[in-house]
């Protein structure tokens, strides 16, 4: 696999014809090595032994049982993986001409997690004009239960009656996201059943995270979805989420949007390629299918409570919506819905304000609303579709930083209860930015997966279409990836694998979109996780065939090449180390006074653990790697097989093989060699000890200039799209000599410019050393019981720093009969475990500073430029009394990260960032 496919031509069908000519999407060269490729790893999949299906033929989440991630137990499953396994049946259908398996995918997606009517019995009961009850979420779980508010008021469902019309039903027709496979948990809410059927064989429907933005997967309480009360305490899990006089036995399900929308991604490329091959009545019944679930998957499109988008600062004073008013376009975190059990009475919907850039799918908004078979009936679908496709582009414009990568989402509803964010808080439509929505343990956007899978339905999109919205996302996008990825000549890859980010977007205008100026992310740290590196590799590869561009579709074709000398009998993977599984000792917080059991006996009560709640784990031949970690041990390492991953390395060769193989002409027909002019006028800009700003006059070409390649000492350090750079990670006091070179589209490069040389400042004290210290402030309440700041500290020399000499203060105020402290590490990109904190009397009589939060490291390296990402702490007095953090040294409002000069850094004990108080 080493020299997988030796033709790399860019592919010469026009893309804007791919809907309708057969040349661009039919059936690949059974001879292509990349084709073989797809078609080897996908018999892996399908191979029974490997265990990537159920008895029930059910993609599990992975083939792996011990695994924690956002599922619990590998042998759940998620509508995402039943998303990707359609994707990659319609890939195979384009390769073979079978069509039997896509069909079967989705008759599969039916069957299991598809409600049916007995699952969901009481939807008749549903009044659109009052869809739900309020109930206010809560920063911690610890806040759970939260009571619900009828004095809060509620929107009207503007679309219930055209769906129920047009299907003749009022069930909804969408994904639940999580279903546990084995039934390890012993609900036995089997599909069909319509209730809880105990332990057994069989799938079983299961949901988890209920308590607000901070629970991680390590604290969640696991419930049927209908809740008999069989299970659990005396109202069955109910009652440790909502706070209510009475509790009525209930089923409810929640739809993740963006495994939706990949159903219908995948269901257009099915339509697309069999149409290709005069087969597309073949699949007649499985895309109209998707048309149906496109028609209700915009209840994603909806404020949570159907309250007006925008402006929304407090419960009662955000208008209840109607008719559009809800609606903000976007695809949220999740739509959910709901009611009484065994049927009769009520049932509810809510939809969500809380958008991620990660779930767009502006790809599946288009399908939708312009291609006819793919068009839902009711009356206003294509047109909510139609709107939804731009407001998607404006989005992810307005959350494109500085260097290309897209920042987080928004929110209609702060924390969940309509609260009033932090003054000078951008927005968009009039909900305010959030640089981490819907969950921060670990921080939602950190993730480059989430930049991958966004990303790649852009370039798909733009692929298909041609837009030039896309095309100058996806450009600076691209360029920003690229500049962060190495291939060796070895075949070891990397590409960023957590992020970090300071400064906030513009306050978008339509009219005139700001440039994200104070916008930035950096890279924490980097991967070589295969199923990313497939979406990235799709994102590389449809953006390369459209825009021709040779520098993508080579990084495409050797991250392929490098992934796929990874291959096993299972698939393609890479072994991980687990820091996080530290956390199955986690405690999982339950009220006081609470007390149930989960199916198998284990107890739900205050002081339970992870894993003390699935006492089952300690039966998997897996255990004892994790076993021994907690006594004190290594880490331990797997190596795993995950659903979606193994098939987006599929689709991942046959993209490839499909768009870039055998084009014929390395450039998309392009007989261009005429280099561009030579950059003039280089220029040394702004310097500091660790960084040098460079920007240069505009070159021109006979085609365009496409990129700008920078070179320090001879070794090219980046790329820009425009006419400036910024090099970073410099060494203190040390002369660096720059020239700049032109590129075009068909890969001419000019000469190199005249060059110029730049020293680098001295480092001190206050900032210039070899680490920098960055704070926000995670508790925006100054005088509640707890402190809550979270610290990313930045290597910003040109060699490693060592962690284990490393330490942080973080200055507090001393209280009114305060001596003694709790201090906790919630979340830490390096893992909780690898964190010290203790709180230190500072002594004398410092302004502000009676006491310091130190933090420290246990071991670890920092390499040069990265940061350590996120981590966030916490402290308390003993006895739980108020602060009043007004007057603190280190206080500060800011709720995105930004340089602090007033939180201190030191390298064994000498002063290395930042300023002391006095």
């Amino acid at each position: 696999m080493v020299a997988l496919g030796m033709g790399q031509g860019l592919a010469h069908a026009a893309p804007d014809q791919a809907t309708d000519d057969a040349a661009a999407v039919g059936t690949a060269a059974a001879d292509d090595t990349y084709t073989q490729a797809f078609l080897t790893q996908y018999g892996k999949i399908k191979d029974a032994g490997n265990g990537y299906f159920s008895a029930d033929g059910i993609p599990y989440h992975c083939a792996e049982t011990l695994i924690v991630e956002a599922p619990d137990h590998g042998h759940q499953t998620t509508s995402e993986a039943m998303s990707f396994w359609m994707w990659l049946e319609a890939a195979y259908g384009r390769v073979t001409g079978d069509w039997d398996p896509f069909n079967n995918a989705w008759a599969v997606a039916e069957k299991s997690l598809i409600p049916a009517d007995v699952d969901q019995p009481s939807n008749d009961s549903y009044n659109a004009s009052s869809p739900a009850t309020y109930a206010p979420e809560a920063p911690e779980p610890s806040a759970y239960p939260t009571a619900l508010d009828s004095s809060v008021s509620t929107g009207s469902d503007p679309i219930a009656g055209e769906l129920a019309s047009s299907y003749g039903t009022k069930d909804i027709y969408g994904m639940h996201w999580l279903m546990d496979v084995d039934n390890i948990y012993g609900y036995g809410n089997k599909p069909g059943s319509g209730g809880e059927n105990g332990p057994g064989a069989g799938p079983s429907f299961i949901n988890s995270y209920q308590r607000g933005a901070q629970e991680s997967v390590w604290e969640t309480i696991p419930q049927p979805t209908t809740d008999l009360f069989k299970y659990g305490g005396t109202n069955g899990y109910l009652d440790l989420f909502v706070k209510d006089s009475a509790y009525s036995k209930q089923w409810k399900y929640t739809n993740a949007p963006d495994a939706d929308a990949r159903a219908v991604q995948a269901a257009y490329w099915a339509y697309t390629w069999a149409k290709a091959q005069g087969k597309e009545g073949q699949i007649a019944g499985s895309v109209a299918k998707a048309a149906r679930m496109g028609d209700y998957l915009r209840y994603a499109m909806f404020d949570k409570y159907f309250k007006q988008i925008g402006d929304c600062t407090s419960p009662t004073g955000c208008s209840a919506g109607s008719g559009r008013s809800a609606q903000h376009y976007l695809l949220s975190w999740y739509y959910a819905w709901g009611g009484a059990q065994p049927g009769g009475g009520w049932a509810w919907r809510i939809g969500d304000g809380a958008s991620h850039q990660g779930y767009q799918n502006p790809l599946a908004a288009w399908a939708l609303s312009n291609v006819p078979v793919l068009t839902p009936k009711s009356a206003t679908a294509k047109g909510d579709w139609l709107k939804s496709l731009t407001r998607q582009l404006e989005f992810l414009c307005w959350l494109q930083s500085s260097e290309g990568a897209l920042a987080g989402g928004c929110t209609n509803s702060w924390e969940g209860r309509y609260g009033t964010p932090p003054a000078g808080t951008p927005t968009f439509y009039g909900m305010a930015y959030d640089w981490e929505p819907v969950y921060h343990d670990p921080p939602s956007n950190n993730w480059f997966g989430f930049q991958a899978w966004g990303v790649e339905r852009i370039a798909e999109y733009y692929y298909v279409t041609g837009n030039a919205t896309a095309e100058t996302i996806l450009r600076k996008w691209v360029a920003w990836a690229s500049s962060e990825t190495t291939v060796g000549a070895d075949g070891s890859y990397s590409f960023p694998s957590n992020l970090s980010w300071t400064g906030k977007p513009d306050t978008w205008n339509a009219t005139s979109p700001g440039a994200n100026a104070g916008l930035h992310v950096s890279v924490v740290d980097y991967s070589n996780d295969v199923g990313v590196g497939a979406s990235y590799v799709k994102t590389l590869t449809y953006y390369a065939a459209r825009a021709k561009d040779v520098d993508a579709a080579a990084l495409a074709k050797s991250l392929l090449d490098a992934m796929a000398l990874n291959g096993d009998a299972k698939g393609i993977a890479v072994p991980e180390t687990r820091t996080d599984y530290s956390r199955f000792k986690d405690e999982v917080y339950v009220p006081t006074g609470w007390k149930g059991t989960m199916p198998n006996g284990d107890p739900v009560e205050p002081g339970v653990t992870f894993i003390g709640m699935r006492s089952w784990y300690k039966d998997d031949p897996d255990w004892p790697k994790v076993q021994a970690y907690l006594d004190g041990g290594s880490a331990p390492s797997f190596t795993y097989h995950r659903f979606w991953a193994q098939a987006d390395l599929a689709l991942a060769f046959a993209t490839y093989a499909e768009l870039l193989v055998d084009g014929g002409d390395n450039g998309g027909g392009s007989t261009d060699t005429r280099p561009p002019s030579v950059p003039e006028n280089l220029a040394v800009g702004t310097v500091t000890s660790s960084s040098v700003a460079l920007s240069w006059s505009v070159s021109t070409d006979d085609t365009g200039v496409t990129a700008y390649d920078v070179f320090r000492s001879g070794t090219k350090v980046g790329s820009a799209t425009s006419t400036s750079y910024a090099d970073t990670g410099l060494t203190a006091a040390t002369a660096y000599s720059y020239t700049v070179s032109a590129r075009d589209a068909a890969g001419n490069s000019s000469a190199l410019s005249a060059a110029v040389t730049a020293t680098t400042k001295s480092g001190g004290g206050t900032g210039g050393g070899a680490v920098k210290v960055q704070y926000k402030n995670n508790d925006q309440n100054a005088t509640d019981n707890q402190i809550r700041p979270g610290l990313v500290v930045v290597n910003t020399s040109s060699a490693p720093v060592d962690l284990s000499k490393l330490t942080l203060r973080y200055w507090f105020s001393s209280e009114a009969g305060a001596s003694s402290f709790g201090t906790w590490c919630d979340y830490a990109a390096l893992g909780s475990g690898s964190i010290t904190h203790k709180v230190v009397a500072a002594g004398g009589s410092l302004t502000g500073a009676g006491y310091y939060l130190q933090v420290g490291f246990s071991s670890g390296s920092l390499a040069a430029g990265a940061s350590t990402g996120d981590i966030q702490l916490r402290l308390s007095k003993t006895d739980w009394s108020n602060f009043n953090e007004a007057d603190d040294y280190s206080h500060g409002t800011n709720t995105a990260y930004a340089d602090a000069l007033k939180v201190t850094a030191y390298v064994g004990s000498t002063l290395a960032w930042g300023t002391e108080p006095t």
